[in-house]
């Protein structure tokens, strides 16, 4: 069997100063907050994830923005390539969690850093301007 890095997408959701996070339900990071996010189908072009995982996973529809960045996450048994964009609310409202998300909400971006954020994810938001600091 060969094993492979996997396309996985994010999107990095700002309204009103919070963040639009995420907390995983099941797999590698169960427990932990992320950025609305998870792999890219077969024919499915990046926007198109971006839209649809945030809709799966918080009941809320976005447009998706510009390449923030990416990141790898290659752990024992998992290799992610995962392509982080900004997106937008086409309206604000309250998330629901749904799909693998065991719960998701609007976090206050200096509220951030009180959660247990997924390995690398502070970094991540503090080097493109999202985070003040991190620690």
């Amino acid at each position: 069997m060969t094993v492979r890095p996997e396309l996985s997408v994010g999107a990095v959701v700002v309204h009103d100063g919070s963040l639009l996070l995420v907390r995983r339900g099941h797999g590698p990071a169960a427990g932990e907050w992320s950025v609305p996010g998870g792999r890219v189908e077969w024919g499915e072009m990046l926007a198109e994830a971006v839209v649809r995982e945030v809709a799966e996973e918080t009941g809320l529809e976005c447009v998706c923005g510009e390449l923030l960045g990416w990141v790898e996450i290659i752990q024992s048994d998992h290799h992610f390539v995962v392509l982080d964009f900004v997106a937008t609310v086409l309206e604000h409202g309250e998330p629901v969690a749904g799909d693998d998300a065991a719960e998701v909400r609007w976090v206050p971006v200096d509220s951030v850093l009180e959660l247990n954020l997924v390995d690398g994810l502070a970094e991540f938001l503090h080097e493109h301007g999202i985070l003040d600091a991190f620690t």
